[in-house]
């Protein structure tokens, strides 16, 4: 069987070549700096600056190899994130393991624990504990919490996690003014953040409960007074602009634990229950998804609804100018959306309405996103792409928006193909820092502004136009070039008869 995305992108199910990218050495320069392997002084830069150490040790359950941090006991690994007056974990530690840990423990029970750590072990319940001790440790665990709250900002619709949460800042901020104020805006940045993520699920609730079904609007209004595509946008420009704004905002919503959420449900040892099961989960991941299948069906619909062969191949090479507007901005993921609509069935079948296309263009996209060597002329322009970002002088060299399935693929690939534990029951620290590598480059595009005004028109048109489903898909292409074979017929012949039923 396939997984959800398998079904939805079939065209990235090739594993063995998903192994080829995965496994090609990597550069001292695509590592991220990784935690030394024992605590600190806490330097002026905010963060770790001691030499590490030069050959393989085991500290107190964590074990490293050439300075790097590769596997570690549960515990170890919670005690690593925990600050101390000496001491503060690289961002790098504290994000790879915020992202995985949830595999293996709650995050309220995280919570929990990081709680019990600072508040018993540093001494911060004790009325008589050194008042400068605190605080020299209070910042740094506000820091720690600050940073879980922006980041892993869903974690804390748990009302378990926010009772915890203001707990530890209840004891980090008695009797300091300072610490008060810098905990009080730190939970309504949290609380803000949150109302934010509801809304914006309520919208997405509200626009896909009110578009109504293609065929349902036929058979009310008349086919000639029906509004298309290019009655609401006739600028190729224009709708490569818009379809930009809806990925950079349904990016922005996604957050980073919702790529564990993804594909894994189970620990493979810890498997008796789901540590999302008891809380609410955040699904904009698969409205993520949703959007780019709407697209393709938008695409095919528009293509497929005119009556006049005319005016269906002005419409695929309106397309075809929208993709390529993409492919420039650096928005890979619309423009694999609209390849994959006028590659669908009822789409590429109209071979009069393509003859009187010039192809040309559609030739060169399509080469540009070809699945084959594991996507490498893809990848070879994302790369190009988050080069340019990285140097970027405006804010619209800066877009990166990936094509997502295969972002997701590679990512359940890298899972699949690595143990969460190893044979003497730590966990594979090092698969996981894998793992928040690739989601971390996630993370930096989608936090880009869209430099592009927005068109309310033909937002709400690319957002709740009626779409044909796929029979009616077949039902309009055969209806505009009639079938050719054998197989063709009998479909259409099923279809007009199930559509005879239903009236």
């Amino acid at each position: 069987m396939y997984s959800k995305f398998e079904q939805t992108f079939p065209c990235v199910r090739s594993h063995d070549v998903t192994c080829e990218y995965l496994m090609q050495p990597k550069t001292l320069e695509d590592k991220m700096p990784q935690t030394p392997p024992f605590p600190a002084m806490f330097g002026s830069s905010g963060y770790n600056n001691n030499l590490y150490q030069t050959k393989e040790e085991d500290y107190s359950g964590l074990y490293y190899h050439d300075n790097n941090l590769v596997s570690g006991s549960l515990e170890a690994l919670i005690q690593h994130l925990v600050p101390t007056v000496a001491y503060y974990p690289d961002r790098t530690y504290i994000f790879t393991f915020l992202l995985s840990s949830r595999l293996f423990i709650h995050p309220h029970e995280l919570m929990s624990k990081v709680c019990h750590l600072c508040t018993d072990h540093q001494k911060l319940s004790d009325p008589s504990a050194d008042k400068m001790r605190i605080r020299k440790l209070a910042p740094k665990v506000l820091q720690l919490l600050t940073e879980w709250t922006e980041t892993f900002s869903y974690d804390f619709r748990d009302e378990k996690m926010m009772r915890n949460l203001k707990e530890l800042t209840h004891r980090l901020s008695t009797g300091d003014e300072v610490y008060r104020k810098a905990v009080h805006q730190m939970i309504q940045t949290l609380i803000r953040k949150l109302t934010t993520h509801s809304q914006y699920e309520e919208n997405l609730a509200k626009i896909n409960s009110t578009v109504p079904d293609r065929l349902t609007v036929l058979k009310t209004k008349p086919q000639s007074i029906q509004r298309d595509i290019l009655t609401i946008c006739s600028d190729t420009f224009t709708l490569a602009q818009q379809l930009t704004h809806i990925e950079l905002e349904r990016l922005s919503y996604i957050g980073p634990e919702e790529f564990v959420q993804a594909f894994v449900q189970k620990d493979s040892l810890d498997n008796e229950k789901s540590c999302f099961s008891d809380r609410k989960k955040a699904s904009n991941l698969e409205a993520y998804v949703e959007w780019f299948n709407r697209l393709s069906y938008l695409v095919a619909t528009e293509i497929c609804m005119p009556v006049k062969k005319k005016h269906r191949a002005r419409v695929i090479e309106f397309f075809i100018d929208v993709a390529r507007e993409c492919f420039n901005i650096g928005n890979f993921n619309s423009l694999m959306a609209i390849i994959s609509g006028m590659n669908m069935s009822p789409v590429s079948r109209l071979k009069k309405t393509w003859a009187k296309v010039k192809t040309a263009k559609f030739d060169i996209l399509e080469h540009q996103m070809d699945p084959s060597s594991n996507f490498y002329n893809y990848r070879t322009a994302l790369r190009g792409a988050t080069q340019r970002s990285i140097t970027a002088h405006t804010s619209r060299e800066k877009i990166v928006i990936p094509f997502f399935s295969l972002l997701i693929k590679d990512i359940i690939f890298l899972n699949e193909g690595c143990a969460n534990r190893l044979p003497n029951g730590h966990i594979n620290y090092e698969k996981f820092w894998e793992l928040a590598k690739q989601v971390n480059e996630f993370m930096t595009w989608k936090k880009v502004e869209c430099p592009f005004e927005k068109d309310r028109k033909i937002l709400q048109y690319v957002l709740t136009a009626p779409i044909f489903s796929e029979d009616a898909l077949y039902q309009a292409s055969y209806e505009s070039e009639g079938p050719e074979n054998n197989m063709e017929k009998d479909r259409w012949k099923s279809l007009r008869s199930s559509l005879l039923n239903r009236m």
